[in-house]
């Protein structure tokens, strides 16, 4: 994670996708309580503790749905997966065979739980279930944001994309994939905005971009 530390991200744009509930369960994930909470008609039903990204490659931030339900992908996984719809990577809610993990940020991005939960889980809650992930899409509380360049996946990518396609820099999709021609773009913005034209997002194109303060 690079960046200035103790930075204050100003704001983020609203999460993509946006979500509607899509029927009478919720799940709610809060990686930095490492909390997973399912919500039944307004009712809270169940809690979990989970095992979260660590900051290299964190949980995704943001409304997502459950759009696949597996079984034994792999020990690793644990007896169940349930799918994601995070448009730069396969993400989902799943079993471990690290229980000790469970607490800690120690994933690379997906959402472990004990595999008696995840069990549990499977069984409540049909493909559809919204899912909404809590945090700042640029990173934890008292941590910068993470430089950013050609190949790196996330959030943060997808709102970059965002801003430069505001400012009439790319015409591309905002699907959080660092690609050439998001590099393309970010080398036009920091040509006009006389920065180094390295591809890299900085903090100082953060900052061009309103996003640090």
């Amino acid at each position: 994670m690079c960046g200035k530390v103790g930075v204050r991200p100003a704001y983020a744009d609203p999460a993509l996708p946006i979500v509607s509930d899509q029927g009478e369960y919720v799940i709610e994930v809060f990686p930095q309580q490492h909390k997973l909470i399912v919500w039944k008609l307004g009712q809270k039903l169940k809690t979990y503790p989970v095992a979260v990204g660590n900051p290299a490659t964190p949980t995704p931030i943001g409304e997502y749905k459950v759009i696949y339900k597996g079984e034994n992908w792999g020990e690793a996984f644990g007896p169940r997966w349930l799918g994601l719809n995070v448009p730069w990577g396969t993400y989902g809610i799943h079993g471990t065979n690290k229980p000790h993990s469970i607490g800690q940020h120690l994933s690379h991005g997906c959402i472990r739980m004990r595999n008696r939960d995840v069990v549990e889980l499977f069984e409540m809650v049909p493909i559809g279930t919204k899912v909404a992930i809590y945090g700042h899409v640029l990173g934890d509380p008292g941590r910068g944001p993470r430089d950013l360049a050609e190949g790196d996946v996330g959030g943060d990518v997808q709102l970059i994309q965002s801003r430069l396609k505001s400012a009439g820099y790319y015409n591309g999709v905002c699907d959080g994939k660092f690609r050439s021609n998001t590099t393309a773009a970010l080398k036009k913005f920091q040509r006009d905005r006389r920065l180094a034209q390295n591809g890299v997002v900085s903090s100082k194109v953060y900052e061009e971009l309103g996003l640090l303060e």
